[in-house]
């Protein structure tokens, strides 16, 4: 038996004897109550309408009755209808129930409303609500509905209202003074949560830098384990777009524990993001050897990734190519992992490059390419990066189309000094078109 369904046959009432005209409303509520299984919602709406009118002064069982109102008018898809049976319940919070009945049944109907996909009606239910909450001055019920509109905020991707919001929140979680209060750190984290997810959306690194760091200092919390993946998957994030892969597969892993733990089904493309990392730091170790992954190795949304971790750590190009061609909706799809495509196919080819000329002291270019199944053009662009970073002792020969391997010094400084007269005639372009502006 739920705790709704203990409320309602009467655990909280006291030990009096109901008088006769209260055992007529609660009979009423049971009836009315029992026609929500009907098809036509109509009777069950009469019958709580009557609950309601019932009572001589707002009482329990009409507050009762107008939350299943909010809920059957809701399912009719009436919202205008539902927010003036939820308006007339909020009425009830101040003196017709007690505080903690009151934020029980609104605590339900927010969780019952998060499936709304109409996102105007979900702003108009919120606001409604943090209006008779401030009132009623329930502050731990008001954090829970403005974290909850500041969520609705970050999915209309409105930005400017989110970061109001998340500064009225910040401030509920603080000391008089301004200082943290320690007694409020699993909510200051799930603020941290919403605000760096805010700030990874927007691509603002050294925000999401500083948050980050303050969100893993907060110790004076239990959160929600979902909550911890969330700040890990987006520091992952962060980590990435400094090419920090070893940071990034650390906190990706991290979060898929914590999204396993919390039954998420995020944890699988965490288990992704892990995957990519994995290949992005050139790292040989199986990121499915752990065991917290290894019963995700066969899941059908993670088969492909294992595919492409085979390839890479085998060097077969054309396998990790054709991997990649026929799981588009597992590995594409995904804007983060595609985003680094181009990084793991430059990683994976230049593993390649470096075996393949490693037996040679002369090798064509045209060899290259035919091998990495790319244009001379990329295979020299690759070369002459490699040149660069001291990973190849060469010099190429374009008018012959070869890759001469020795003379490491004459090579590097051939390249390094086109490298400094490019950066040279960027300057003077760049400061021209200064003067231009």
């Amino acid at each position: 038996m739920s705790d709704e369904e203990m409320e309602d046959y009467g655990f909280e009432y006291s030990d009096e004897e109901q008088q006769e005209e209260d055992v007529d409303i609660e009979n009423a509520y049971y009836n009315s109550k029992g026609l929500l299984e009907s098809e036509d919602p109509k009777e069950a709406i009469d019958g709580f309408n009557q609950v309601v009118s019932m009572e001589p002064d707002k009482g329990e069982w009409g507050f009762k009755a107008l939350k299943q109102l909010v809920k059957v008018y809701y399912k009719a898809k009436k919202y205008p209808k539902m927010m003036e049976a939820y308006k007339k319940m909020l009425s009830y919070i101040e003196s017709a129930v007690t505080k903690n009945a009151s934020e029980k049944k609104i605590n339900s109907l927010l969780d019952f409303m998060g499936q709304a996909q109409d996102v105007e009606v979900l702003q108009d239910f919120y606001e409604t609500t943090l209006a008779a909450l401030e009132q009623a001055k329930n502050e731990r019920l008001l954090f829970k509905t403005n974290l909850k509109l500041a969520m609705l905020w970050f999915k209309k991707q409105e930005f400017g209202r989110l970061a109001r919001s998340l500064k009225e929140l910040r401030k509920s979680c603080q000391n008089p003074d301004g200082t943290d209060d320690v007694k409020k750190g699993s909510q200051l984290l799930e603020v941290y949560a919403l605000e760096i997810q805010m700030y990874t959306e927007q691509r603002n690194n050294k925000k999401l830098k500083e948050l980050y760091q303050q969100a893993l200092a907060v110790k004076s919390a239990i959160p929600h384990p979902r909550i911890l993946g969330i700040i890990r998957e987006c520091g992952g994030k962060m980590h990435m777009h400094d090419q920090l892969w070893s940071e990034a597969a650390t906190d990706f892993f991290e979060a898929f524990k914590s999204y396993d733990e919390a039954g998420v089904p995020r944890r699988v493309q965490c288990l992704k993001y892990v995957v990519l990392a994995s290949m992005l730091m050139e790292s040989k170790v199986d990121p499915f050897d752990a065991q917290e992954a290894r019963p995700y190795k066969q899941d059908p949304e993670i088969t492909a990734m294992t595919s492409l971790v085979e390839a890479y750590q085998a060097d077969d190009i054309n396998v990790f190519e054709r991997t990649l061609r026929t799981n588009k909706r597992t590995i594409m799809d995904d804007p983060f992992i595609a985003y680094y495509v181009d990084d793991l196919l430059r990683k994976i080819r230049t593993q390649v490059l470096l075996k393949l000329i490693k037996p040679y002291t002369r090798v064509r270019i045209p060899f290259i390419s035919k091998k990495l199944n790319v244009p001379e053009a990329d295979v020299e662009s690759l070369l002459v990066t490699l040149i660069l970073d001291g990973r190849v002792q060469g010099h190429i020969d374009q008018v012959n189309q070869l890759l001469e391997v020795g003379g490491r010094n004459e090579g590097q400084a051939k390249y390094t000094a086109l490298d400094k007269w490019a950066s040279q005639l960027q300057s003077i372009h760049n400061a021209t078109m200064n003067r231009l502006v």
